[in-house]
């Protein structure tokens, strides 16, 4: 079990020595605001497909197929489980309580999730954490607008099933039911971008780490429950649903099992910001939230994920 925490302890230094060359380049100003908003915009609309058909390039498997089958069943279970939870986080105001209850249902998946995922599961990994994506994504534009913004009217059918994690999943799923592998000249450009994905997330995720203002954080109390709802309440949650699950259904992929741990235990979503800016809810406490949680995931996610790992990749 030690070595499962200082195996996950070890992946997450590197991403976060990543990190430290994102808030270098706002230090040393070689990113503005505009540039790294471009940065955010070609990670995911560009390179989380690319990721997600990547890792479906793969040959078709009964057993992969039940598999993610039971691995979007438990990622729709962790964001009900998010979605209760949040429901513990009240405050007089509305503005600042969108936030904080949208930052406790969703995880930072795609950005912090999927780098984590591939370091130490490898494609098979990603290929279920991308499960996970999806179904953020399928919730985080619609029952997540509802929750930001208080209204149904900005929810869009077309958002809802035309964005990153549906298009990967749209286009990958299909090539790995009939197992059709993309010739080189498209496979080879579709993996290169998909590469992309954990520099250009960490980079992004540091440049505005060097920017955050932690003291909106500290000094509410809704926002550290918030935080330990986020960090710990709802992946240890999951953890012990997915032991539960192993019992009752034996078989299941472990490696399936510490992915989704790992999704659900990233910090909160980078999203939380721009929905917040978007429909003019607490901003400052948005970023703050955002950048606080990731600061402190480098504390939880190596216990989280390396209690998971210990649980289903014993040998």
């Amino acid at each position: 079990m030690i070595e499962s925490f200082i195996l996950v302890s070890q992946q997450v230094f590197i991403l976060f020595s990543l990190m430290a060359v994102g808030a270098a380049c706002n230090r040393l100003r070689f990113l503005d605001e505009r540039a790294v908003k471009g940065l955010v915009e070609v990670l995911m609309l560009i390179v989380t497909p690319c990721l997600i058909v990547h890792v479906f390039q793969r040959p078709y498997d009964n057993r992969l197929l039940s598999a993610l089958g039971w691995a979007f069943a438990v990622a729709l279970g962790a964001h009900a489980l998010g979605i209760l939870a949040s429901l513990t986080v009240r405050l007089r105001d509305g503005a600042r309580q969108s936030v904080l209850r949208y930052a406790v249902i969703f995880s930072n998946a795609g950005f912090m999730g999927l780098p984590l995922e591939y370091a130490l599961l490898g494609e098979m990994g990603v290929f279920y954490g991308a499960v996970y994506v999806v179904v953020f994504n399928l919730l985080c534009w619609s029952y997540g607008l509802v929750v930001m913004c208080g209204s149904l009217k900005d929810v869009r059918l077309r958002t809802l099933f035309v964005n990153p994690g549906t298009v990967g999943l749209s286009v990958g799923l299909p090539l790995f039911l009939m197992s059709v592998r993309l010739p080189p000249m498209i496979g080879t450009p579709v993996k290169m971008l998909a590469d992309l994905n954990t520099p250009l997330a960490m980079i992004v995720i540091g440049w505005y780490l060097a920017k955050a203002d932690f003291h909106s954080v500290l000094r509410s109390g809704a926002a550290c429950l918030a935080a330990a709802l986020r960090l710990l309440a709802i992946p240890l949650g999951v953890l012990g649903a997915e032991v539960l699950l192993a019992r009752l259904v034996p078989g299941l992929d472990g490696v399936m099992m510490v992915a989704l741990v790992a999704s659900s235990s990233a910090p909160v979503a980078a999203l939380t910001t721009m929905l917040a800016s978007r429909y003019s809810r607490d901003v400052p406490m948005s970023v703050g939230i955002v950048a606080g949680t990731t600061l402190l995931s480098a504390l939880t996610m190596p216990v989280v994920v390396g209690l998971a790992l210990g649980i289903f990749r014993q040998p």
